[in-house]
């Protein structure tokens, strides 16, 4: 018969030579689980392997492997502007990411320069991106906890935003919109004055979501002191984005290495201390509210003249000296890189992404659910905002 965990740890099995536990499943005091590979408690199509003690988790092992992946052999095989509909896919809730650094890798070793109002442009892109992609996994946290009206919230504004998309890319999802070069478009007649009513939706909403999910004393008393990243952590596991500035580390590439025309808008990056599921969900609530006031400060500030592409050569024959280079940017969940080589043909050489869901979902999780709870098991994970296909590239 399956037993209780035991109340001293130190009963908890040894390390075997090759990292794995000494466990004995037919003794019946341990039992293996599976988180996923379902969407519902898990963020995304990937699982976790769960050996448990009683309700109490005594390793964890993430599995990956479920989705579409090998985005980066695939795109060695293709010409440079064939990579396009492939980098969006890495990652699907915020894909203009992917596109930016890779079309800022492509002109730098090809040795151009997009127009100014393109750069406001792109920066518009990036931020609708990240309000839409925190919109989700406000909506992913509370219901991890069983507060299902929120993610019903967070979906009502994130549609909206993704109505300004269909009307400025001409898509919803996978928008293609930045280019090597520039942008395809300009802002339609009226973009200002639907902009400004969704931000203030969204805004309102929010308030909503701190009234409901932030005040409410099940969600403190499920998040608050659980889930803990210590600061040592951080440059030991790489953590970057809202998981760092949750612990009190203001790591923001926006600030940290400046790109686009981030150095003329003004803005601070949020931060807690207290390092917990409550903080680094309160940091990205708050961090909303900054993409919303940088929002307003591009649609003031950006011309509304003036080229939006350069010249480039035929995209078809399109081929780029050789060189190398990592174009690096800050997304929802942190530190976003392309590391892209080229050798003077029109194929990419080798490119290697850097997402944060690596680090993220697979190291830093693995280390932090020992010990907890089955119940606290998805909460945890939606905390650390990671998206699979990242993984699986």
């Amino acid at each position: 018969m399956y037993q209780p965990f035991p109340p001293d740890r130190s009963q908890y099995p040894a390390k075997k030579a090759d990292g794995t536990l000494d466990i004995d499943l037919t003794s019946g005091k341990y039992l293996k689980l599976w988180q996923g590979p379902n969407h519902p408690g898990i963020t995304g199509n990937m699982s976790v392997e769960l050996t448990v003690c009683g309700d109490e988790v005594v390793e964890g092992k993430t599995h990956v492997g479920y989705l579409h992946r090998g985005f980066e052999k695939l795109m060695e095989r293709r010409t440079f502007i064939q990579c396009f509909p492939i980098v969006c896919r890495i990652c699907v809730p915020e894909p203009d990411f992917n596109e930016y650094c890779y079309a800022a890798a492509v002109e730098e070793l090809a040795g151009i320069q997009a127009p100014e109002r393109a750069h406001w442009i792109r920066t518009l892109i990036l931020e609708m991106g990240r309000i839409n992609s925190y919109m989700m996994y406000l909506g992913g946290q509370a219901g991890s906890l069983g507060q299902g009206v929120i993610g019903q919230w967070t979906t009502y504004v994130r549609d909206l935003m993704l109505d300004r998309f269909e009307e400025l890319t001409g898509a919803r999802i996978y928008h293609m919109f930045i280019l090597p070069g520039g942008v395809r478009d300009g802002l339609p007649d009226g973009f200002a004055g639907r902009m400004e009513e969704t931000l203030r939706e969204i805004e309102s909403i929010l308030k909503d979501v701190y009234d409901v999910m932030f005040c409410n004393a099940v969600f403190k008393a499920r998040t608050v002191g659980m889930g803990v990243i210590d600061p040592a952590w951080l440059d030991e596991y790489g953590v970057t984005g809202p998981n760092a500035r949750a612990a009190g580390v203001a790591k923001d590439m926006r600030k940290d290495h400046p790109y686009l025309v981030y150095p003329e808008l003004a803005f601070e990056p949020v931060t807690g201390k207290d390092s917990d599921i409550y903080t680094r969900a309160d940091v990205r609530r708050r961090d909303v509210l900054v993409s919303v006031d940088l929002i307003r400060q591009i649609m003031a500030k950006m011309p509304m003249d003036g080229p939006l592409m350069c010249a480039v050569p035929n995209v078809l024959h399109w081929k780029i000296p050789r060189g190398e280079t990592y174009i690096r940017g800050e997304c929802s969940r942190g530190e976003y890189g392309y590391y892209l080589v080229t050798d003077g043909s029109g194929y990419p050489r080798r490119v290697n992404v850097r997402g944060p869901s690596y680090t993220h979902a697979m190291a830093l999780l693995e280390r932090m659910i020992v010990n907890i709870s089955i119940s606290d098991v998805a909460a945890l994970m939606v905390s650390l905002h990671t998206y699979p296909p990242e993984i699986e590239r």
